[in-house]
């Protein structure tokens, strides 16, 4: 059941506060931005809906494709879907982030809800700890409580078995190597570029649940750290639920950035550079033995061919001049080879 329709609704009011010593320059330039922002809120939506319907119209017009069909969003739902497997958000670390980075939280959120929503079986999709900051920064977006989410203010631990939880966290050494559809997957909600590192490891063992980590050292190979963002870790773990393979899910969701290669490919090109190698010093070595070869060939051949050359001449009985004529070709055969 949501919890969140359960609650009284708390509409967003942004007043800027009188001028006091306490409130710095920064505080004052936030307040103005989040007004100014609510007065172009609704011009913004009405903007975004004008482009949206002239998109669609030029889709139809030159016959490409927008994606799932309403109907097939409609019929799309975690109710009709056959997957049972589920993974919550736990945004219980508002205190640990400043607004930026719940602003980076929140579009990550909707990013997981696009690939769920659009998802042939979509995932049992869920956000606990629903409260705070957080909710502050969700209810920005008009709607979302009518989003195919479960929406839930206690934390997880308080509403799924412990036995089924597996949080999930890099720093595990237990490394997953299937998905169990009957465990809950809980996915840390905090965006903190590395500052609290080990947080979600800690949590998970101070609460006594199950934690576990991809297998990224098992398929692919990698210099970056393994650090992956909330919408990448939930793509990974819809694409698996899909069927995919965990190389073809990794090689498919990673960016670029991360320079993942698969290891089989790295292997290979291994094994074909060593093979590489004697052929190439094999042929440095023919190169090496032919060339003084050549050139001696060459140059006894130019020689050979003058001297029998002049020898004719002098046989002939021509005079000096020619024989003079006939060093000059002997000189001349010396700078062709």
């Amino acid at each position: 059941m949501d919890d969140v329709n359960s609650m009284e609704d708390n509409t967003v009011t942004v007043a800027v506060k009188s001028e006091s010593p306490t409130m710095s320059k920064r505080q004052k330039k936030r307040l103005l931005r989040e007004k100014k922002w609510l007065e172009r809120k609704s011009e913004k939506r009405l903007r975004e809906r004008i482009k949206a319907r002239e998109k669609r119209a030029f889709a139809r017009a030159n016959n490409l494709s927008l994606g799932p069909s309403r109907k097939f969003l409609k019929r799309s739902t975690m109710a009709e879907s056959a997957c049972t497997l589920t993974v919550t958000i736990d945004l219980s670390f508002d205190e640990l982030m400043i607004d930026k980075d719940i602003a980076k939280l929140t579009k990550q959120i909707l990013r997981c809800y696009t690939l769920n929503r659009r998802a042939m079986a979509p995932m049992q999709f869920s956000l606990t700890s629903f409260t705070g900051k957080s909710r502050t920064s969700m209810e920005k977006h008009n709607g979302y409580k009518h989003w195919d989410v479960s929406f839930h203010t206690e934390p997880y631990i308080n509403i799924y078995p412990k036995d089924k939880i597996i949080y999930l966290t890099s720093e595990s050494n237990n490394v997953i190597d299937h998905l169990e559809h009957d465990c809950v997957y809980v996915i840390g909600g905090l965006v903190d570029h590395n500052a609290h590192k080990g947080m979600c490891h800690k949590l998970a063992r101070e609460a006594g649940v199950r934690h576990g980590r991809l297998p990224l050292d098992k398929f692919l190979q990698m210099k970056a750290r393994k650090v992956l963002t909330i919408d990448h870790v939930f793509e990974i773990l819809l694409r698996v639920s899909e069927g995919d393979t965990w190389q073809e899910t990794f090689l498919k969701v990673l960016p670029e950035r991360k320079n993942a290669r698969p290891i089989t490919s790295v292997q290979s090109k291994e094994n074909e550079s060593q093979d590489s190698k004697p052929i190439v010093d094999s042929k440095s070595a023919d190169v090496n033995n032919t060339m003084p070869i050549d050139v001696n060939n060459t140059v006894s051949i130019a020689v050979n061919n003058t001297l029998t050359v002049i020898k004719d001449i002098k046989e002939s009985g021509i005079k000096s001049e020619c024989k003079t004529d006939s060093k000059e070709i002997l000189n001349e055969s010396f700078y062709v080879t």
